[in-house]
């Protein structure tokens, strides 16, 4: 049973991350447009994210899930601090 949990938990982080990188590109290409618009709705796809990688790392098992050092590396590319965090946690188990 824990087997069918662990698959529901790895898409929701990762479909998380790529929202962020998502935000943070709208918001990027706000800042430089101008274009308040894509700010916020940059920074509104970030928040979402976060608070649904909070959700999908709380039960996640760093032993047997996460992506270690290609999680932490794009969690620094992107500045996503949650996506850091967890390739930290991951390689650490590994």
């Amino acid at each position: 049973m824990s087997s069918g949990n662990n698959t529901n938990q790895q898409p929701g982080l990762v479909s998380s991350h790529a929202e962020y990188v998502k935000g943070t590109a709208e918001a990027t290409i706000g800042s430089i447009t101008g274009s308040h618009a894509w700010q916020s709705s940059g920074e509104q796809s970030k928040a979402h994210a976060v608070d649904a990688m909070k959700v999908a790392s709380a039960a996640r098992d760093p032993e047997t899930q996460g992506y270690g050092k290609v999680e932490e590396v794009a969690g620094k590319l992107t500045g996503c601090e949650g996506m850091l965090k967890e390739g930290q946690d991951s390689k650490k188990a590994a």
